[in-house]
């Protein structure tokens, strides 16, 4: 399975994995073949990206069938709270719908591969459901990295993915303002954590913990965050975590990022944030637990050689192992074969094509 750019689709494809609505629901299921129509669709709808079979990179599995039934029990989850916030005040529901969270958080605890499974298919209507999971999965992964007890990891993931329930409270023009924000609506858009928190605290049984690592994930332990401008260890720890995945999956999955971040540039990023923006523990689990390049991408050599991420090289993160299934002058097909960057110390990933 390879991960394609929608502009490089030529109609023949066959999707790799389930395209889904904001409420979880399947809009396009994988294995349907990709015609002009359904491609023009997908423009249409703000996919930038896609998985497509390839059966000379069939060995390169990006998901397996329960983290995905789990996501997307989430994202139904999601779609429920977010578009009735009332909800959260009801015990039982809500009680149901983190349980469809700590059930995804338990899955990822027992499985050490799961950071192959962040890259889902973002449209217009889904991309906050997918954001707040990208950021959950995130969280939690970094807080094993922390040490954090499977119960904490359990809050961590709530919080994680209840971070901007708060901008269910902000007037549609904000959130849905294409250009930047004045500075009246952005002073608005800066109230959205703790309008969150107070949502949250409509639910008893919701810990301090995650009400205020919802409240505080905009905060910077430089004290240059809002809304209260709080500084280092005065954080709450789970906001620190959040902060992290927050920014990390925005300008790696955010159409507004897209063409300003390459993922050797997020990573670096976040790396060089360790102390001001970001706090130094949670950047040091971030930095041993995630790669910069997903598995089936297509990624360009400083020798103009172009390859495919098959394998990820533990403590490597910007070196993987490519397959590379093309010339480089004629783009015909060739007998694959792999290189491992981190034997061939001489050539450096340049850019994803």
């Amino acid at each position: 399975m390879k991960l394609e750019v929608i502009n490089r689709l030529k109609g023949d494809e066959v999707l790799g994995r389930n395209i889904f609505t904001n409420d979880g629901k399947i809009l396009l299921r994988a294995g349907t073949k990709l015609s002009s129509g359904y491609i023009n669709k997908m423009r249409e709808m703000g996919v930038f990206y896609v998985y497509v079979e390839d059966e000379r990179l069939d060995d390169v599995e990006v998901e397996d069938e329960s983290i995905s039934r789990l996501k997307q029990h989430t994202m139904e989850s999601m779609s429920k709270i977010m578009k009735n916030t009332a909800i959260i005040a009801d015990k039982k529901a809500m009680g149901e719908y983190v349980k469809t969270v700590e059930d995804l958080i338990s899955y990822i605890s027992e499985n050490k591969e799961i950071t192959k499974s962040l890259y889902d298919i973002q449209t217009h209507s889904n991309s906050n459901y997918v954001h707040s999971i990208s950021v959950c999965i995130i969280s939690a992964i970094i807080g094993q990295g922390m040490r954090m007890d499977s119960s904490a990891i359990k809050e961590l993931g709530v919080a994680a993915i209840l971070h901007d329930i708060g901008k269910t409270q902000l007037p549609k023009k904000i959130i849905e303002k294409q250009g930047s924000l004045t500075g009246e609506e952005l002073n608005q858009y800066k109230e959205h954590p703790y309008l969150g928190a107070m949502l949250l605290k409509k639910n008893i049984r919701m810990s301090d913990n995650i009400i205020k690592g919802v409240q505080q994930h905009h905060e910077r332990v430089d004290g240059k965050g809002y809304p209260y401008g709080l500084t280092g260890k005065s954080i709450n720890r789970f906001a620190r975590v959040i902060c992290v995945s927050d920014v990390y999956d925005t300008i790696t999955n955010s159409k507004d990022y897209k063409k300003a971040f390459s993922p050797n540039d997020a990573y670096e990023l976040i790396l060089a944030g360790s102390g001001t923006i970001f706090d130094e523990e949670v950047v040091q689990s971030f930095r041993k637990s995630f790669s910069v390049y997903p598995l089936g991408c297509c990624v360009k050599l400083s020798d103009r050689v172009e390859g495919y991420v098959v394998r990820q090289n533990q403590n490597f993160p910007d070196r993987p192992v490519i397959r590379v299934i093309q010339d480089i002058e004629t783009k015909e097909d060739i007998d694959p074969y792999e290189i491992d960057l981190v034997r061939s110390t001489n050539l450096v990933i340049t850019s994803i094509v």
